[in-house]
């Protein structure tokens, strides 16, 4: 990489030695808070609505539904345990943009960014209120966020951002190098911006688990490893098996994301790509006074590769992004979940980052695949005359969007015309993948494209402009 974050401040054995004892597991989901696992589903059930997936999208259907209706019977299937994929891997971001923020909403749905922004923020609040009405323990902090630049034309480009943020009445403020640093304590910063609202931060795992508990008491009834191999219409009803019984629903509301979905035209809509993180230890009260950051922003960098990291409740900082690994044919193995050769380029960047905690010893190292789109946002579909609804494709920002995803699926499966189904966002899908090999060519080919643009002052070459052209246009 090009520009101040290769100049790594440590030796490449210092490095290694700080990855020595990380454990290679999600820090998230490492937790004591963790529940028992739910019993698996073992006989046949009747039910009014049938929720396939127990992320957070799922999640929020199940509880959204009940919450609406709480005669409705509403059963939520999980093929692992609750949280276990993208949710509790996540770097626990809420953001309020559904769009995967300004500038990719101001490309794709410039006409309707103000309604897009405004259920953004109805979306981040009603969050807000679900885990307050529900006493869920997700370590809650609503702090804003900050984008740090460290190479000149960063900086040029956020003062762009701001021009557009103001012509949609956001409050972005541009700060210079002094600023920053002055915020948090990085010698890599030449300017950022600064967003007081819009942005939260959250543990995932504990509220996925708080948001399952919170179902569960309003009559959710949730079975843990319990995957669906099929789904299938059967006199009027939808019918899907799992390994040891069956479900029968009217409505089905899938929410299996990145995984291969039961609607099989879904598929080629969306791509896993795998994101790295590494947790630190818990910082002493001197290494955090080294680096200030007292209000606890999340942050995240400017680059087209990019970083985001946060304080956690026990002051670790989270690392992650820079890389996106695409693996040929959709690799979903869970080996692909621990990749050294990521880990080592990301602890470099986290020392250049900040010097001073130079000894700082990483505790986690995990990955996880993002359910990536051509629009790098969320798409919805209907199957079987409307009694299937699926969402999927968030592409990152899916820990508050998920919410409105399944607001949209509860919509569609009652046959409502909101104000939400008419958005051209919800009515119109994405450019579909191509088949392999062009996938993974044409993937690999933009990866390398965005690399060097990084390398060029932000210059793309002609096939990023090509793809932006075509509406194609993609960062890390």
């Amino acid at each position: 990489m090009s520009g101040v974050l290769s100049e790594v401040p440590v030796s490449p054995e210092s490095i290694r030695e700080s990855l020595r004892d990380a454990e290679p597991k999600a820090f998230w989901l490492d937790d004591p808070a963790a529940p028992d696992p739910r019993p698996q589903l073992i006989e046949h059930l009747r039910c009014d609505l049938l929720v396939v997936g127990g992320g957070f999208t799922g999640l929020w259907t199940a509880l959204l539904a009940k919450e609406e209706d709480p005669s409705l019977d509403v059963v939520l299937v999980e093929g692992e345990r609750i949280g276990w994929a993208a949710t509790g891997r996540n770097g626990g971001f809420v953001a309020s943009s559904l769009t995967h923020g300004l500038p990719n909403g101001v490309d794709r749905f410039p006409e309707e960014l103000p309604a897009l922004l405004r259920l953004g923020d109805e979306n981040l609040d009603g969050i807000e209120k679900t885990i307050a009405r529900y006493g869920i323990d997700a370590q809650w902090e609503r702090n804003g966020e900050l984008t740090a630049a460290y190479e000149q034309w960063q900086v040029d480009e956020l003062g762009h951002y701001v021009e557009q943020g103001k012509e949609y009445g956001l409050d972005i403020d541009l700060w210079d190098a002094d600023r920053m640093q002055s915020e948090v304590h990085s010698p890599t910063y030449l300017g950022g911006l600064h967003e007081e609202d819009g942005t939260a931060l959250v543990h995932p795992a504990r509220l996925a688990w708080g948001l399952a508990a919170a179902a569960e008491s309003l009559g959710v009834r949730i079975y843990e490893r319990s995957k669906v191999v099929s789904l299938d219409e059967d006199e009027g009803q939808m019918v899907a098996v799992t390994g040891y019984g069956q479900v029968r629903a009217p409505k089905v509301a899938l929410a299996t994301n990145i995984f291969p979905n039961l609607v099989k035209r879904a598929r080629p809509y969306v791509i896993p790509v795998w994101d790295y993180v590494l947790m630190t230890e818990p910082l002493t009260p001197e290494q955090l006074a080294s680096i200030g950051w007292q209000n606890r922003q999340g942050i995240g960098d400017a680059g087209n590769q990019f970083h985001y990291y946060r304080l956690s409740a026990d002051n670790r900082i989270l690392w992650g992004g820079y890389d996106a690994i695409y693996h040929y044919g959709n690799g979903l193995s869970e080996e692909l979940a621990q990749r050294p050769e990521s880990f080592v380029t990301l602890a470099g960047h986290f020392f250049t980052t900040f010097p001073q905690l130079e000894g700082v010893r990483f505790s986690h190292t995990w990955g996880g695949a993002i359910d990536t789109s051509t629009r790098f946002c969320a798409l919805w579909g209907q199957a079987y005359s409307g009694k299937v609804s699926y969402v999927l494709g968030y592409t990152g920002l899916g820990v508050g969007a998920t919410r409105f995803g399944a607001q949209v699926m509860l919509d569609h499966l009652h046959g409502r015309r909101t104000e939400r189904t008419e958005l051209a966002m919800v009515r119109k899908k994405p450019v579909p993948f191509p088949p392999e090999p062009l996938k993974s060519a044409g993937i690999q080919l933009t990866r390398w494209s965005i690399s060097r643009a990084d390398q060029q002052q932000g210059k793309r070459n002609a096939w990023l402009r090509t793809l932006d052209r075509l509406g194609l246009g993609f960062d890390s």
